[in-house]
Order: structure tokens, then C-alpha cells, then sequence
């Protein structure tokens, strides 16, 4: 666990407890001793199981965690998780905040394994975006792998995008590209660099200056995404983004592009029911 998810943890229980949980304060006394068990309640993909283990470990060391089933596996109604022992006090003051991480990122890794199975078959692979819960991003993102997703960039930091705003602001395609690829010999950064276009006219001037790593085709149509993938012709890596929903994923993947980028894999997702009863 590293001090950046350690800090985010604290927040997490500054958040929830503050001076004190007087609920559990109040009515358990400080050396009962007592057992938890995760109940699922809705068929799904199981994730955050390790997270859970480093919230517990990180509120109170002595908890024994009993894993039963490990993150990435289809689920069930019925099905028991995992087991924590130990001091009650400590495992009523975690509940709601386990609760919270293991929910949302089973929800996340329930809907990216929907996508994936649709793309079987294919060579694409589904991935996600920025548009992510703040505070969240690197779970949500553990969350689609565990899923079988691929994540895209983590943040603005480990790749170059260049979308429609960069583009206009900075010119036009060619000033973008030049732009990017001179700030990275300058800058010392070995930066992949993706762009996204518009049209087939900014495709061909795409194609035209080269220096690119990916294109990304922007709320194209499936036919002009058929044409726009033939046209490349496998020289750059190719993704679909952009008014893609879950009935048409199949379509855009028959047309041959890498990558389909959903945003509904983190940004309009149900977290999967499971609570966290004593035994």
C-alpha cells in the first residue's frame, strides 16, 4: 500500500468517523470480540477485495481477514466473500467504508465484463476513461482490469490526447502534432500520443503528418468507421469513442478498430448489493 492510497484512506475514515463513532462507542464495550462475514446479495463480479484488506489492516492491524472468494470471480446472491475477526468496535467502524469501495468497484467490474464478453470474438478491447469519481480514479481503474477491461490513461500525465479543444485552440491538426512531438524531445518524455478527429478530412491530414501513435474516431458512424479503419490500413493503432451504447458495441468492433473507450464503465455505474452481517 503505497502513502498516496494510505492518505486516501484516512480521508476516507476522517470522512466517515470524525471525533468518533458514538453509536458503536456507546453500546459495544472496547474488548468484545466478534465475527463479520461479506454476504453477496446480487449475481456479479467480485471487487475490492484486496482494498478491503488494506482498510482493515489500516484501522485496526489485529482484524483476521478469511478470503473465500478473490477478486475478478463471478458472484452470486448467497455467496460469503470473505470473514473478518476480531473487535467488534473495529468491525462496525469499517463496515460502511468497505461497504462503499467493494460495491462501487464490483458495480464497475460487473459492467466492463458485460462489454468484454460482447467483444469476444473480436480483436477489440474495451477501455475507460477519465470520467471517473474524484478521489476514486485509480480504484475504479483497478476495477475495470479486474473486469477485463484495459485502461486508457490514468490521468493527464502518462499520455498525450490531443481532442477537439487542443486541436482548435493550438490551429489545427498539424500545429497540435508538431507541438506535442516537440514538447517531448524537449521535455526528455517518451509520451505515446493519440488524436482524435472529427471527420475524413482531418483523418487524411492525420494520415498525411503522421507522428502518431493512435487516432481516435470521434462519433463517426459504424459504415464511416469501416471506411476510416480501411484507410489507415493498420498504420496506426485505431479507437471508437463517442455515442457508443451497449447495442451497437458489436457493430463498431466488426469494423476492425483496436479499442471502443466507454465512459459508462465508471460514470453511470450500480454498484453491486452486498452487506456486511455479523455471524
Amino acid at each position: 500500500m503505497n502513502n498516496d492510497f494510505k492518505q486516501l484512506i484516512s480521508l476516507w475514515f476522517a470522512e466517515d468517523i470524525g471525533d468518533g463513532d458514538h453509536t458503536t462507542l456507546s453500546c459495544i464495550p472496547p474488548d468484545a470480540m466478534g465475527k463479520s462475514q461479506l454476504i453477496i446479495k446480487e449475481n456479479g463480479v467480485l471487487a475490492g477485495v484486496e482494498v478491503a484488506r488494506s482498510i482493515f489492516n489500516a484501522f485496526d492491524p489485529e482484524l483476521k481477514m478469511t478470503v473465500f472468494i478473490q477478486d475478478g470471480t463471478d458472484v452470486k446472491s448467497g455467496d460469503i466473500a470473505f470473514v473478518v475477526e476480531g473487535r467488534i468496535q473495529s468491525l462496525l467502524q469499517t463496515e460502511r467504508l468497505m461497504l462503499n469501495i467493494m460495491q462501487r468497484m464490483s458495480g464497475v467490474a460487473t459492467r466492463t465484463r458485460e462489454y468484454v464478453k460482447l467483444l469476444e470474438g473480436t480483436g477489440t478491447r474495451v477501455l475507460d476513461t477519465r470520467k471517473t469519481t474524484p478521489g476514486l480514479r485509480l480504484l475504479e481503474k483497478e476495477a475495470v482490469k479486474i473486469g477485463g477491461g484495459v485502461n486508457h490513461r490514468i490521468g493527464l500525465y502518462d499520455m498525450i490526447l490531443l481532442k477537439d479543444n487542443h486541436v482548435d485552440f493550438a490551429g489545427g491538426i498539424d500545429k497540435a502534432i508538431l507541438r506535442a512531438k516537440d514538447y517531448c524531445k524537449e521535455k526528455g518524455k517518451n509520451l505515446k500520443i493519440e488524436i482524435e478527429v472529427r471527420s475524413f478530412d482531418e483523418l487524411n491530414q492525420v494520415l498525411a503528418i503522421g507522428g502518431v501513435d493512435r487516432i481516435m474516431l470521434d462519433n463517426f458512424s459504424v459504415e464511416n468507421t469501416r471506411k476510416a479503419v480501411e484507410l489507415i490500413g493498420g498504420k496506426y493503432e485505431t479507437e471508437s469513442s463517442g455515442g457508443i451504447t451497449f447495442n451497437t458495441l458489436r457493430d463498431y468492433a466488426e469494423c476492425g478498430v483496436d479499442f471502443i473507450s466507454v465512459g459508462a464503465l465508471t460514470h453511470s455505474v450500480k454498484s453491486l448489493d452486498m452487506s456486511f452481517k455479523a455471524v
